[in-house]
């Protein structure tokens, strides 16, 4: 009876240790297999929704229906698909004429003023510019009262002007688009 008892403890073991080893074989299956397959496919998915895959699946960009600030725009230019006639004059504000003392070394004054026009680049553009044009003025007012009038000599000098005043409007409207600052009328006095 002893022995018959040692048997099926022996039995028992055995059965349990195949129990332990099918439970790991149950672990390593998924560990190895369900769990790759899905990060594949999660991926997968991601790709696919993201529009990472559209070159593999066929999927192309309609850029003859594709408007300014749609999602695909400027995917579509990147590809050439789209251009932008630049040469079509945008909308047009005028500056106030601004006269201003120049920075001068002598006893003598000297004085600046300009007529500005700033070319835009759509009509709700020049309205959220005509909203904000105290604020452009008085950047243009804090430069210009710093030049010389060698700093305006030549038309290198008012080259350095546009490109300044461009800068200047820049910073003082981030989110509009400016595309050129016109003069109308330099006079150095």
């Amino acid at each position: 009876m002893a022995e018959e008892t040692e048997n099926s403890n022996d039995e028992a073991l055995e059965d349990g240790q195949e129990a332990e080893e099918g439970g790991l074989n149950m672990k390593k299956i998924i560990m190895f297999v369900v769990l790759p397959l899905l990060i594949i496919g999660g991926g997968g998915a991601a790709a696919y929704f993201t529009g990472a895959l559209d070159s593999l699946t066929g999927k192309e960009m309609e850029c003859g229906t594709v408007k300014e600030g749609d999602e695909d725009f400027s995917k579509c230019m990147e590809a050439g698909l789209i251009v932008i006639d630049e040469s079509k004059p945008g909308e047009f504000l005028e500056i106030p004429s601004l006269i201003v003392n120049l920075n001068s070394p002598g006893q003598q004054p000297r004085f600046l003023k300009i007529s500005i026009k700033l070319e835009l680049k759509n009509e709700k553009d020049k309205v959220k510019m005509s909203n904000i044009l105290p604020r452009v003025v008085d950047q243009f007012q804090t430069y210009l009262r710093e030049l010389r009038t060698d700093d305006l000599r030549g038309s290198s000098g008012i080259y350095r002007l546009r490109e300044e005043l461009l800068a200047r409007v820049t910073a003082a409207a981030p989110d509009i688009d400016v595309k050129d600052v016109l003069f109308q009328e330099v006079l150095i006095q």
